[in-house]
């Protein structure tokens, strides 16, 4: 009861509007000692932090992050647009398009929704508002294609699932990988079918000649070495997350600087950036694993395990009600803190459900072993919280999109993420009823 009651403390203090990181440590460290006493809560915060942030895994973090800062700062947003925008921008609803695929490219070197969404803005939403795209479609395309900068590895959020439930970092890129691509085409199939619908909401674009295609082509050159060099080499061995994430940043940052685009003040401020991104994640961390010491401590998890387990719902019906828990957790957070919540929670319920952490395939409901449901529980999770990135009233790409363009009101840009939406809920649909997309580069590689 004294869990329950610490959950409900929770969420109203999100409510409040207080910060996730403090609104954790001040439920975890109180519940804690209202359970075993302060002398227990004193002696975890003795070494807690050291435990918690002196992890190896950890430290691909930052430098992803770190990849990213210095990216979104050397022009190679720009240069994946135009070269997107040669290709489909002749077409009804193109320049759209090129959006959404400049995104994706951007979310290779990236790892993150929110300067995904922030750069591309910057460089799409002129276009964009030039060939005279409804203020809904051009927002809502920008805001939704954001949401593309985290299941196209590098992501940092799948770093942190992966952390959280042991599985291998590599492993979760390569499952990522058909599905990331798969909401590319999800969305572009989504402004064709919204601009034939209205087709005065995406004017086709200006045709380029083959020669501007060839430049602009070439000029993204150096992202797919970056992305082949990073991506590649975890794939195929060649090396682990932390020194593929270090040498993205040499190499991004060569690309800066052979561009001229990265000075001494753009480095500092890439890494002041990285460093308050950073401490962000880490604080919020500490106080998750403050938050489920606590719940461990009042049996909270094995509580809500035995009961889902006993409640004779379907599995699959057990495991839509936890994605569904997701997107509603979306509608009061950001998506690094649902993820750190609720997968600690939701997580011992999958497991207790098929069978346990050694069941064979042959014996789990869900036809997969614990490890496979591991990794396609990450995926369908990493979806989720895709959403929450576009859901009202936090939606935090939408709140990005709409402080770049005041003059659009942001119901207009909500309203303009909703057939994106759509698109993804349909995404989860597809991904529940064929898991071997999933699964199959993985299992390819592997093979």
């Amino acid at each position: 009861m004294i869990g329950l009651a610490g959950l409900g403390v929770l969420v109203v203090l999100i409510g409040i509007r207080i910060p996730i990181a403090y609104a954790m440590i001040f439920v975890g460290g109180i519940g804690t000692a209202m359970l075993n006493g302060w002398p227990i809560v004193l002696n975890q915060l003795k070494d807690l932090a050291y435990a918690q942030f002196s992890t190896y895994d950890l430290s691909v973090v930052p430098l992803f992050i770190l990849m990213g800062a210095i990216a979104s700062r050397t022009g190679l947003s720009a240069d994946l647009f135009r070269a997107a925008n040669a290709w489909l921008g002749w077409m009804r609803g193109g320049v759209a398009m090129a959006a959404i695929a400049a995104c994706a490219g951007f979310g290779a070197v990236c790892g993150s929704s929110l300067a995904t969404a922030s750069t591309m803005g910057r460089v799409a939403l002129p276009e964009l508002r030039k060939y005279k795209y409804s203020n809904r479609l051009a927002t809502g395309t920008v805001a939704a294609a954001g949401v593309l900068g985290i299941p196209i590895p590098p992501s940092v959020v799948l770093i942190i699932y992966a952390i959280i439930v042991e599985a291998n970092v590599v492993t979760m890129f390569m499952a990522a990988l058909l599905p990331g691509l798969i909401a590319v085409a999800f969305f572009m199939l989504t402004i064709f079918a919204y601009t034939s619908l209205v087709p005065s909401a995406g004017p086709a674009g200006q045709r380029s000649t083959r020669d501007e295609r060839l430049v602009a082509t070439m000029n993204i050159f150096p992202v797919l070495v970056v992305f082949a060099a990073v991506i590649g080499g975890l794939y195929f061995g060649l090396f682990n997350p932390t020194p593929a994430a270090a040498a993205g940043v040499v190499m991004v940052a060569l690309i800066g600087l052979l561009r001229r685009k990265l000075t001494l003040a753009e480095t500092r401020d890439a890494l002041l950036e990285t460093a308050k991104t950073t401490g962000m994640i880490f604080l919020i961390l500490l106080g998750a694993e403050l938050l489920k010491i606590f719940m461990a401590r009042g049996g909270v998890p094995q509580a809500m395990a035995e009961m889902m387990a006993g409640s004779g719902l379907a599995p699959m019906t057990t495991l839509i009600l936890l994605l569904t828990a997701l997107i509603l957790l979306g509608c009061l957070m950001d998506s690094l803190s649902m993820i750190l919540l609720a997968i600690p929670f939701f997580w011992p319920v999958l497991v207790e459900i098929n069978g346990g952490d050694w069941v064979a395939a042959a014996d789990s409901p869900f036809g997969m072993t614990t490890e496979d449901l591991k990794i396609w529980f990450g995926i369908l999770a990493l979806i989720v919280v895709e959403l929450c990135l576009i859901t009202p009233p936090v939606g935090m790409n939408v709140f990005i999109i709409s402080a770049q363009t005041k003059d659009v009101p942001m119901r207009d840009t909500f309203l303009g993420v909703l057939p994106f939406f759509a698109a993804e809920l349909l995404r989860v649909i597809v991904l529940l009823a064929v898991p071997g997309l999933v699964f199959w580069l993985p299992r390819l590689i592997g093979s």
